[in-house]
């Protein structure tokens, strides 16, 4: 495990939920030379699809498109749905690398969800699966559209933070976030535009085999 981020630095923005569930945002994440073209990169070369999820025992179609990557041979399974990675593409490849350098942190596979407008949500869960381990640190990358993402207690507190996630930032969410906390995606009736958010999470080796 490499050294927690340090709240020291400049380029980052530390931000507590309570005294044992940090998160950190940096604006700028990607270099130019790596960020010019990536979102049409991103929607162009992946394989988005529309799955079908169980929640509360209901099947729904996601209201956004999916697309799991990630190291061959990784699962991963949520609200009923089971997803296989079939290796890096070369798109994200160099952005796994760049997330891991900022986070500290190593992942072998990232969920991408592309919200096409406002309309487009991600209700309030915790990223928590077996999968993911005890201790799981997620970076949460975004892409296009500004868009609100709010957290709440569990198991069903009020809202206690929003943050505003600009183009070209990153979020990392410590363990403690997704034991204690629920996070969403509302929507949103101004946002016209797209919007691509990669979350980079390690799924442990002993249940995806």
């Amino acid at each position: 495990m490499r050294t927690p981020v340090n709240d020291a630095d400049i380029n980052v923005e530390p931000y507590h939920l309570d005294e044992h569930a940090p998160l950190w945002l940096w604006r700028d994440a990607l270099q130019p030379g790596l960020l010019d073209g990536l979102l049409e990169r991103l929607c162009e070369q992946l394989p988005w699809r529309q799955p079908t999820v169980t929640v509360y025992g209901k099947r729904h179609l996601t209201p956004r498109l999916t697309s799991w990557q990630g190291a061959a041979g990784i699962r991963y399974r949520y609200s009923g749905v089971e997803e296989e990675a079939r290796g890096w593409p070369d798109c994200l490849e160099p952005v796994l690398r760049q997330v891991e350098h900022l986070t500290r942190h190593d992942y072998n596979s990232v969920l991408c969800n592309w919200y096409r407008d406002g309309q487009d949500t991600m209700g309030y869960h915790s990223d928590d699966e077996p999968e993911l381990g005890p201790e799981p640190w997620i970076a949460s990358l975004s892409l296009g559209e500004p868009r609100d993402f709010v957290f709440r207690p569990k198991p069903a507190g009020r809202q206690c933070l929003s943050l505003t996630l600009p183009h070209n930032s990153l979020l990392l969410m410590s363990p403690a976030v997704q034991h204690r906390y629920h996070h969403a995606l509302p929507r949103r009736a101004h946002a016209n535009g797209s919007r691509i958010n990669l979350t980079f999470r390690w799924i442990t080796p002993r249940t995806h085999s």
